[in-house]
């Protein structure tokens, strides 16, 4: 290459720096290490993370058990090393994959359509929203209280260059949304109303009741949620316009905050504003079942400036470990799971004093009763045992309670313990 250029040496490409900015001297890095060195290094560092701790710390990311065939199946070559198809219909296994986890989307949250995912259950969000927009030509959105607090806070990224004002309403004393407080923020500008359930309490919202009151104004109602094992139990929200949410759940490993597959579904006469992309079932040339890309309402096809988003990828890969995942459990596999969850939360809430009072699935908020919760925390830390969130941080009125979550993973040893956390004098 010195020859191609004229030069003689290394020096020369870059003799016209001035010497007092050239480094002459060697770089602090460390000799190489041999394989089996590099190998013993990293397991040393391995062995200083901290396991065997029980968990009961869920708010929007949970700890369920991961079958051994999601991974069997999802560390394919096929399926590991492949990126977006662009070309789509000479991917056919990765479309096949994205087509099945659709149908089950559509299945699980009684929608009509839903998309290949989005990144995660916090961007499916703002993208809801933007729909809403897009389809009742309006520009204001309402969001519950009770819907995650960093979903909120992506909504209000997301929108506030967007000319979308978002407003937020409140909850009651029951932890459910305050139908009142809706009511008086509704208006025929509303594009949206967002609500979860169950909410971030927990708590299971009366979907049928919100969706008569939204649909009065003329507004979309979106149903977020962000455990998708409660869906395994509670009823779909088929009364909502769109729904969005977090698969986490479904064999995706917590992976200290991601990556994670968010989904979007809808009713089928808004399947044109949906963002992303959609595969679609068709025939090959010799008449043989087969998928192509449908929709791709995306800024890198051929919509540009008419995009409906600007995501320019979806999460193949982990909605593929949601759609194994739900393929290992079918429906009765999945209520079984869920009533497991419902059945152990239950279990620790009736040993502790409980916030609220409505219906709750696995999740649900508990009083420490002279206690902060970071001082619970540290006690059952010392036991391998992780607790709940405090609200405060979210909630500045909740500032003495904790959010706690039990699945099918959490021990009744370890649920005794937690309890006797919570009731045992604060030390001295």
């Amino acid at each position: 290459m010195l020859d191609v250029i004229g030069l003689k040496s290394e020096e020369d490409l870059v003799s016209y720096l001035p010497a007092d900015v050239r480094f002459d001297g060697r770089l602090a890095i460390p000799d190489g290490k041999s394989e089996y060195e590099i190998v013993d290094y990293f397991r040393e560092q391995g062995a200083r993370n901290a396991s065997g701790y029980a968990s009961f710390l869920g708010a929007g990311v949970y700890h369920h058990y991961r079958p051994v065939l999601v991974d069997t199946v999802v560390s394919r070559g096929e399926f590991l090393t492949s990126y977006t198809p662009y070309q789509a219909e000479i991917s056919q296994g990765t479309l096949t994959s994205i087509y099945e986890f659709q149908t089950m989307v559509c299945q699980l949250t009684g929608m009509d359509v839903a998309n290949a995912s989005m990144y995660d259950g916090s961007s499916a969000v703002p993208e809801a929203a933007m729909m809403a927009v897009r389809i009742t030509g309006r520009d204001k959105v309402l969001i519950a209280r009770t819907v995650h607090p960093e979903y909120r806070e992506v909504l209000h990224t997301c929108t506030q260059h967007q000319g979308i004002p978002v407003a937020e309403f409140e909850y009651t004393k029951s932890g459910t949304v305050d139908l009142d407080d809706l009511a008086a923020k509704l208006d025929n500008e509303t594009a949206a109303v967002m609500v979860q359930s169950p909410n971030f309490f927990g708590i299971i919202e009366q979907i049928e009741e919100l969706s008569s009151i939204v649909s009065r104004k003329g507004a979309l109602l979106v149903v977020v949620f962000t455990e998708a094992v409660s869906l395994g139990l509670v009823r779909p929200p088929k009364e909502a316009d769109i729904v969005v949410g977090e698969l986490q759940s479904f064999a995706i490993s917590p992976a200290y905050g991601g990556p994670y597959a968010g989904i979007i579904a809808a009713r089928e006469k808004y399947i044109r504003q949906l963002p992303g992309r959609l595969v679609g079932e068709t025939k090959d040339a010799n008449g043989h079942r087969a998928f192509c890309l449908t929709l791709a309402t995306r800024e890198q096809h051929i919509r540009r400036e008419k995009a409906t988003s600007n995501i320019c990828t979806n999460q193949a890969l982990l909605a593929l470990m949601a759609t194994v995942f739900m393929s290992v459990y079918g429906r009765q596999g999945l209520r079984e799971l869920a009533q497991q969850n419902l059945a152990k939360a239950h279990y620790l809430a009736s040993k502790l004093d409980l916030q609220f009072d409505a219906p709750f699935f696995n999740e649900f908020v508990a009083r420490t009763n002279g206690k902060t919760p970071e001082q619970i925390n540290r006690e059952l830390l010392d036991e391998k045992i992780v607790g709940g969130l405090p609200l405060g941080r979210y909630y500045p009125e909740l500032e003495n309670c904790v959010l706690l979550c039990a699945t099918e993973m959490s021990r009744r040893q370890d649920m005794d313990r937690v309890a006797e956390a919570f009731a045992k004098e604060t030390r001295a």
